[in-house]
């Protein structure tokens, strides 16, 4: 009996790791060669095929039900990569077969397969009037002129609806979450959610089915959320020390005793460009009382110069730092900064007490604080 006990145990992880057969097949309106459509997982393409008569077909293995991208290349050349016009969709590789029918392109495409397919499709349902907002909006401003665009009236509207809207968005997908503790959909499209925070991802990840967390992706995706909790409001900031322009090492424990918000930039960021007279006029009004800005910048080496022109032509009167490692900045690793403009605004005890302020909230927030 032990010995089976044994050989069950050795061989659990095979098991966990055998490959199921799945087969993708559609058709793309009357599309022919030279059309192609390309399989991507990941960044990379898998596989390819050559329309007949708009017919395709793809097979293959999986370990795990994933997601994965068709594109569509009426020249047959992936050269172009996914620049200019993108005729592209997601799916689901998972067991048994996944169909696709459209009577001109992906993007009109229409889904059919498994449980997964489904839970999909369901998720886009629920989304679907938000995208639809996306469009609109997307619209809007494609149709403004040049001049209005620069208005700051417009770039304000810009900014208020398009925050409204990813915000609505990412509320939208975690309710799908919430009520599909057990769908493959609800790990990816958690793992989806961009610049993740615990305080919203922490619960979710925690409330999903133990086959999903004990998964490849869900393993990994498990190890993010504890670098998360290390950097969520009510953590201790962690410490790191980096190099000014000049050569003098600075330690985020140098502003213990004060507020200092800690800011994550770079110079070929256009938002965080964007943001810095904001920042710089919020420093102008409070650096006199107990406040202060330590900048760090995720140019690499090779953009030294472009970042130490960005500090001057912003006017960034405050202390900036940088190991000039672009995203392999190890102080935004230990932060866990996926995106740009990112800060943390760090108590006189050195605790996390608010993240990822931006324009009027940066001042409500300081205010609130600071008094």
């Amino acid at each position: 009996m032990k010995a089976r006990l044994l050989a069950l145990v050795l061989f659990a992880p095979w098991l966990a790791q055998a490959q199921t057969p799945f087969t993708v097949k559609g058709t793309i309106g009357q599309l022919n060669a030279p059309a192609k459509i390309y399989l991507f997982q990941g960044m990379q393409p898998t596989d390819s095929a050559t329309f007949k008569y708009g017919t395709f077909e793809f097979k293959g293995t999986t370990d795990l039900p994933k997601p994965a991208e068709l594109l569509i290349k009426r020249n047959g050349k992936l050269e172009s990569g996914l620049l200019g016009f993108v005729d592209a969709t997601r799916i689901y590789l998972e067991p048994g077969l996944v169909v696709i029918t459209s009577a001109d392109s992906l993007k009109n495409a229409r889904l059919q397969g498994g449980p997964v397919t489904s839970d999909y499709q369901r998720l886009q349902t629920a989304l679907k009037p938000l995208l639809a907002k996306q469009k609109a909006l997307g619209a809007e401003y494609q149709q403004a002129s040049a001049q209005q665009r620069e208005t700051p009236a417009f770039k304000a509207r810009m900014q208020a609806l398009g925050q409204a809207l990813f915000k609505d968005y990412a509320q939208g997908t975690a309710a799908f979450i919430k009520a599909n503790p057990t769908s493959w959909v609800s790990l990816y499209s958690l793992q989806g959610m961009s610049q993740p925070q615990y305080a919203d991802v922490g619960p979710l990840y925690e409330a999903l089915s133990p086959k999903l967390k004990t998964s490849a992706p869900g393993r990994r995706y498990g190890e993010l959320v504890n670098r998360l909790k290390a950097v969520a409001v009510g953590a201790q900031a962690p410490a790191f020390r980096q190099q000014t322009p000049a050569g003098n090492t600075v330690s985020l424990a140098d502003y213990r005793g004060k507020y200092v918000l800690l800011d994550f930039w770079a110079s070929w960021c256009g938002p965080c460009r964007e943001e810095n007279p904001a920042v710089t006029k919020v420093y102008n009004d409070y650096k006199g009382r107990n406040f202060d800005i330590l900048s760090v910048s995720l140019d690499d080496e090779k953009g030294r110069a472009k970042w130490l022109k960005a500090i001057e032509d912003d006017h960034l009167a405050w202390t900036q730092v940088s190991d000039l490692k672009g995203w392999q900045n190890e102080a935004a690793r230990l932060y866990n900064v996926q995106g740009i403009p990112q800060n943390f605004l760090i108590d006189p005890t050195g605790k996390i007490v608010a993240f990822n302020l931006k324009g009027a909230d940066l001042r409500t927030t300081l205010a609130r604080y600071i008094k």
